[in-house]
């Protein structure tokens, strides 16, 4: 078998600051005589050095938001904007939380307090009369375009420096992941390895 390295911070390092001194995992690479257990020790070590990386990174996310002032949205006012914004029409409740794999009743909190807020408002539902649907406000469609802005200004300060193939790699790369990971959330099997 052979090995190589990944770049990272490694546990010891405080997620936020960065690389620790010689912050490399060496992972192994098995060689195509390697066995299955050089596999999947490859495997796991891919995936506690992604892990990682991720935790970094939504910890860098979050700092850099605490600053941010009025121009961002909190992660999960966010991803009810967008969702509801990019929707066929106005949701329900329960596909808003079954579309974003929340819990119903932290949907119906998050839902009270941007009714409360104005960022989006119940409808009647037509099919229904004892259902209501949700849609976003004008005063919510500009909170979540000012905080688009926000986010696109900061990733393409953050990635300006890196070639466009490099940033398209990472965009395809993460919505190839998403997707599994989405895929491996509702399958009881693993998903098929990609080449």
């Amino acid at each position: 078998m052979t090995s190589a390295a990944i770049s990272t911070t490694g546990p010891t390092a405080d997620l936020a600051d960065g690389p620790a001194a010689g912050g490399s995992v060496v992972v192994p690479i098995p060689t195509p005589a390697g066995d299955l257990s050089d596999a999947l020790a490859c495997d796991l070590a891919v995936a506690d050095a992604l892990g990682y990386e991720l935790a970094r990174l939504f910890r860098l996310v979050q700092r850099t938001s605490r600053g941010s002032g009025p121009a961002d949205l909190d992660r999960a006012t966010f991803h009810v904007l967008i969702h509801l914004a990019s929707a066929d029409g106005p949701q329900r409740s329960a596909d808003l939380a079954e579309a974003l794999c929340t819990d119903p009743s932290t949907v119906s909190r998050r839902v009270a307090a941007l009714v409360k807020q104005g960022l989006i408002e119940r409808r009647a539902d037509p099919d229904d009369g004892r259902a209501s649907l949700l849609a976003v406000t004008d005063d919510g469609h500009s909170a979540l375009e000012q905080s688009r802005r926000y986010k696109a200004r900061l990733v393409a300060e953050v990635l300006g420096a890196w070639p466009i193939e490099k940033r398209q790699a990472l965009v395809a790369l993460l919505a190839d992941f998403c997707t599994d990971f989405q895929q491996h959330d509702m399958s009881p099997g693993p998903v098929a390895r990609r080449h």
